[in-house]
């Protein structure tokens, strides 16, 4: 029997036995005068991985004869749809699945998980305008030494076009996320609850590998004798764990005794972040579950219980975490927080009292990882084995492969987590981030110091978004599992 040790990027930082032995199907490719390499490794990685498998039937284990060189009825179903992206889409996704993905070239979707992407730094929101077709968008923030960032244009402005063509729900997409690396804004006012268009335009530039530090605002300050921190925290990006270890450090020696956390234009990432920071947050008893993992029945039934437990942590990297432990948490969200934002949420409930404030979540509970054809190490992506994928099919599936359960076996949170204080972005109100006047960090610290004051919290014009910017990277709202251990492969 041969076996293969691989650097599986799902479950905890446990080691395995050598009796926890994994079964995956064959891998022999079909008929390769067929050219359907890329089907034949989507729906492979897909039947072993793929959290509703036994949903869909076209992926059941019997569906065909085999799945072998020359066997006709597999070739001819790989060959029933145009092209892979269609197959994926039409063949292997089930109809309740909202997050699955691909992309073309694995190294795109690597990178964004990374926090590298192209982009002019300046990230938004859409809002379509009534019932019409059209669309504005507004500015959310804009990043540092980006090109946006040298621009004359800032959170809250408003447009209504790209290169005087107005948006609507059928451009877009093509518009602002479409191949194009420069495009003209057409800026706008809001005017006693319209929208105008002021004839104003900014020009702007996507740059290349682009790079996101997600901690985008880290400051404390001291209010009626409450000592507070806060943390803007735009995605769990694992290359900038060290850079949340510092923002966390620093807060705790300033002495904070509260802190407020704002996720709500975070659409999620890393899990092993997410566990990080809540370690950082509430304690580092390596003995408290921090969440438990469901997969499909095929992998479910093949793994231990240590191997479907997550715990807290004590350590990011070599460093050790100096917990604030903390009994209550203080989290701003909008329903553009999703995935790993709803999962630090979810996840300390059980533990501390967490105090949301905001608007409700999207409603992401599953977690993915990266697959790629390589077949030895069971489709899993290994970043010190890309030699080994197969040079003929770089592409790279995103899957979601399970769901997260909290402590206390919770996870039903589909229609999103609804937060203890209903607090909309008000459009005619936006404020600054990071600003103690700023609506939503007003209220949390209302919430810590008990003095309501005079301060009229009510929402002219709430904001409901449609989409954001972040939705369009190749990472978007996903929960990505990359905690690690060990595992035996048959």
């Amino acid at each position: 029997m041969n076996k293969y040790f691989i650097f599986l990027t799902i479950i905890a930082l446990i080691s395995c036995s050598k009796d926890d032995e994994l079964t995956i199907p064959g891998t022999v490719n079909p008929d390769p005068l067929a050219n359907v390499q890329v089907q034949d490794f989507m729906w492979k990685a897909m039947n072993f991985w793929y959290f509703w498998q036994s949903e869909v039937s076209d992926l059941a284990d019997d569906r065909f004869p085999n799945t072998t060189e020359g066997s006709k009825a597999y070739t001819d179903f790989l060959n029933s749809e145009n092209s892979p992206a269609e197959f994926f889409d039409n063949k292997l996704v089930f109809i309740q699945d909202r997050f699955s993905f691909y992309n073309a070239d694995y190294r795109v979707l690597t990178n964004s998980l990374a926090g590298i992407s192209r982009s002019n730094g300046m990230e938004f929101g859409l809002v379509r305008i009534a019932d019409s077709e059209e669309l504005f968008g507004y500015v959310r923030y804009i990043l540092p030494n980006s090109d946006a960032a040298g621009k004359d244009i800032k959170r809250g402005d408003l447009f209504t076009g790209v290169d005087g063509e107005t948006l609507t729900l059928s451009n877009y997409i093509g518009l602002l996320f479409g191949e194009n690396n420069d495009y003209t804004l057409n800026m706008a006012d809001f005017v006693n609850g319209e929208i105008v268009p002021n004839n104003e335009e900014i020009s702007l530039t996507k740059q290349e590998a682009f790079a996101e530090n997600p901690v985008f605002i880290s400051k404390s300050f001291e209010i009626n004798g409450e000592k507070i921190g806060y943390l803007m925290y735009n995605q769990f990006t694992n290359e900038y764990d060290d850079d949340l270890y510092d923002a966390i450090t620093t807060l705790n020696s300033s002495g904070i005794t509260n802190l407020i956390i704002d996720l709500r234009y975070n659409p999620g990432g890393s899990v092993n972040t997410t566990r990080l920071l809540a370690s950082m947050i509430y304690d580092t008893n390596t003995a408290n579950l921090f969440l438990k993992k469901r997969y499909n029945d095929k992998i479910q039934e093949q793994l231990s219980q240590s191997q479907l437990e997550v715990y807290f942590a004590d350590k990011v990297g070599s460093r050790t975490i100096n917990s604030l432990g903390l009994n209550k948490l203080y989290v701003l969200t909008s329903a553009s927080s999703a995935s790993a934002s709803e999962l630090l949420i979810n996840s300390l409930e059980p533990y501390i009292d967490v105090v949301q404030i905001g608007d409700v979540t999207r409603g992401k509970n599953e977690f993915s990882t990266t697959l790629v054809d390589d077949r030895e190490n069971s489709y899993l992506y290994t970043p010190t084995r890309v030699d080994k994928i197969n040079p003929e099919v770089q592409w790279a599936l995103q899957p979601l492969l399970g769901r997260n359960e909290n402590a206390d076996g919770f996870s039903d949170y589909t229609s999103g987590l609804v937060p203890d204080v209903q607090l909309k972005e008000d459009l005619d109100n936006l404020g600054v981030l990071g600003d103690q006047n700023e609506p939503l960090l007003a209220r949390a610290i209302e919430e810590i110091t008990g003095v309501s004051g005079k301060r009229d919290f009510t929402v002219k014009s709430p904001i409901d978004v449609m989409t954001s910017s972040k939705m369009f990277s190749p990472i978007g709202d996903k929960m990505i599992d990359d905690t690690h251990y060990n595992l035996e492969l048959e």
